[in-house]
């Protein structure tokens, strides 16, 4: 199916009962999102809001809010776009079948942008950024924001859109010291190629210029978020996903993509730099507000009927969530490519995506030695951590072996590495270096620390899947739960300072300093602030121990050990998962605001029945 637009696809949904249309007047101060998080966590359809109040442009969210829905849009292109992608990593498979690959290089066509094309929807009208649906999603954001934006920069010194990089970063439209109509925030993470091309034009003291398409063919957004190696343009991944080669011009110097909905142009200055957030994030809590560079508006597009898609994100799962589904079933063993020895890596997306990679790898440097330990998977450990995104990751679980293991088995695969795991030998830290940026629980933005746990070999324990004597009646530690076999929550008091926790940790390692053959079968243990939360359910220990903690602060170890630089422990592995001073605030839903929408729920609203 080919779109040349957004509202094509829209109808294309609806007709195939995967929309409904929203007539009622709804508020995007809060209102929008509150809907749209309550019919994604139904996995209800996606949504047009037709009154948006204080605009005259329409709206729309939870597009891709399943796979499902996200694969029947592509449904025409995605095994293409797939046989691509193995063909460049093996294009040997194009010679041995060249009339059984055909279509896939006719499809490849598609790849080149159409420079200035006939039709120009999108110069329609030219506007104001106050005329766009100002949508704020979360009590304590800092404004409106931009949520599923297209954000173009060329390199300067290899101009051209072949050259271009295309990315989804959050833009700021409104709140802050932020000049409504004139000015920007523009939020760019690390590891994002924008970043690169910021840095030649500060170099140069030249500004760099910026262009927002927001809306435009589904496969635009897609693109967007594709990791694509450096150099290589989205704009040619977006024509052959959406079967429509890319259509763009240029206006006063400024690439403009003439089938999106709306174009918001404007430069970066070296060295301009505003407060921009707070913003509620795909980690579960708000970013807090910090200086990123400052857009000067130039002049903002838009189609007639105009239609403003956004989502929402916050604790996972959110729609986010499809977005990286969707891009593992397009990208399938790309990865394995290019890291010898990998078979498998899962970021796991319930702990924030960045914070948690579990792997599997291979073992294959000694077959001939009787005793078998981590060798190659601590190769294969130092080039995930080198690659991309991945680099961003806090805490990577490896192992090797078992070919039923599957790292999206969660509890298997953790069994699996608990049970051979040699804590005074498998872990191994990276200090003083960088995390992601939405990731508040290290030493500074962008500061931290990780830790590879790489497991291989025989089973060493049996995990326990009760709770030991020893950790009942704890003096200060509370309610142990069972979390996973071999892990255990215990409950304290709220965390003050580092040198508080420290003491506490010695007050359990005291009280437990006798019971080590006790907790042999309990190789890790979870200091919570609620015990009962955190073994509730699989989510919420993902959620809450991985994003609360920096491995080198929040990792301990009963009668733990440094031998030539190496820690160990002969104890569990203790994880202080408590909220920490420093860490942001928590995203919680207004309750009024809950009760204001409720009305679109009730019998005579638009979304009646359809949860």
């Amino acid at each position: 199916m080919t779109y040349p637009s957004l509202e094509h696809c829209l109808v294309d949904l609806e007709k195939n009962g995967q929309l409904i249309r929203v007539k009622e007047e709804v508020d995007p101060y809060l209102e929008l999102a509150a809907i749209h998080l309550r019919i994604h966590e139904a996995g209800g359809p996606a949504l047009l809001f037709e009154n948006v109040k204080g605009s005259r442009f329409r709206a729309a969210s939870n597009i891709f809010g399943t796979l499902d829905r996200s694969k029947f849009i592509f449904r025409d292109t995605l095994a293409q776009v797939q046989q691509l992608i193995e063909l460049k990593n093996n294009p040997l498979k194009a010679i041995k079948h060249p009339l059984k690959n055909l279509n896939t290089g006719l499809a490849a066509l598609k790849a080149l942008p159409l420079k200035n094309p006939f039709s120009k929807p999108v110069l329609f009208n030219q506007i104001k950024i106050e005329d766009i649906p100002q949508v704020q999603h979360w009590p304590m954001d800092g404004g409106a924001f931009v949520t599923l934006p297209q954000v173009y920069t060329e390199d300067i010194d290899k101009p051209g859109i072949m050259n271009a990089n295309l990315g989804m970063y959050r833009i700021q439209l409104s709140g802050n010291d932020y000049v409504m109509n004139k000015e920007l925030g523009l939020h760019y993470q690390l590891h994002r190629g924008i970043g690169v091309h910021q840095s030649k034009t500060n170099k140069k003291g030249l500004p760099l210029k910026v262009s927002i398409f927001v809306g435009g063919p589904p496969a635009h957004s897609v693109a967007a978020v594709m990791p694509l190696p450096e150099g290589i343009s989205e704009a040619t991944f977006a024509g052959v996903l959406g079967n429509r080669r890319f259509r763009y011009c240029y206006v006063d110097g400024y690439c403009i993509s003439t089938d999106a909905d709306f174009v918001i142009t404007g430069e970066v200055y070296p060295n301009e730099n505003k407060p921009e957030g707070p913003f509620g994030d795909h980690l579960g809590y708000y970013s807090l507000k910090h200086p990123f560079p400052l857009m000067k508006v130039h002049k903002v597009f838009a189609k007639k009927n105009a239609i403003w898609p956004f989502t929402v994100v916050g604790r996972p799962p959110q729609e986010d969530t499809s977005f990286g589904q969707l891009i593992h079933e397009i990208a399938g063993n790309a990865l394995q490519q290019e890291i010898p020895g990998l078979k498998e890596v899962h970021a796991v997306d319930a702990a924030g995506v960045h914070p948690l990679l579990l792997a599997i790898g291979s073992e294959r440097y000694t077959p001939y030695s009787i005793q078998k330990q981590p060798a190659e998977i601590l190769t294969i450990a130092n080039h995930i951590l080198g690659t991309g995104q991945l680099s961003l990751a806090k805490f990577l679980f490896i192992t090797a072996g078992d070919e039923k293991l599957s790292t999206h088995n969660i509890p298997s695969y953790l069994q699996y590495i608990l049970q051979r795991i040699d804590l005074k030998r498998d872990v191994h830290f990276y200090t003083n270096t960088t995390i992601d940026t939405l990731d508040y629980s290290g030493t500074g933005l962008n500061s931290g620390s990780k830790v590879v746990l790489a497991a291989f070999g025989a089973i060493i324990r049996v995990l326990q899947t009760d709770i030991p004597d020893c950790l009942k009646g704890l003096q200060q530690f509370e309610n142990p739960q069972l979390v996973l076999p071999g892990i255990i929550a215990l409950q304290t008091k709220k965390f003050t300072d580092y040198a508080e926790a420290e003491k506490e940790i010695e007050i359990l390692t005291g009280q437990l300093k006798n019971n080590s053959s006790e907790l042999q079968s309990t190789p890790l243990l979870i200091i919570c602030d609620d015990a009962t939360f955190i073994s509730a359910a699989l989510n919420n220990f993902l959620w809450a121990t991985f994003t609360r903690c920096n491995p080198s602060h929040d990792i301990y170890g009963l009668d733990s050990f440094t031998t030539n630089k190496h820690w160990g422990c002969n104890g569990p592995l203790v994880f202080d998962a408590r909220i920490k001073p420093h860490h942001a605030p928590v995203l919680e839903k207004d309750a009024l605001v809950e009760k204001r929408i409720d009305r679109l729920f009730e019998k005579g609203g638009s979304l009646y029945g359809i949860i």
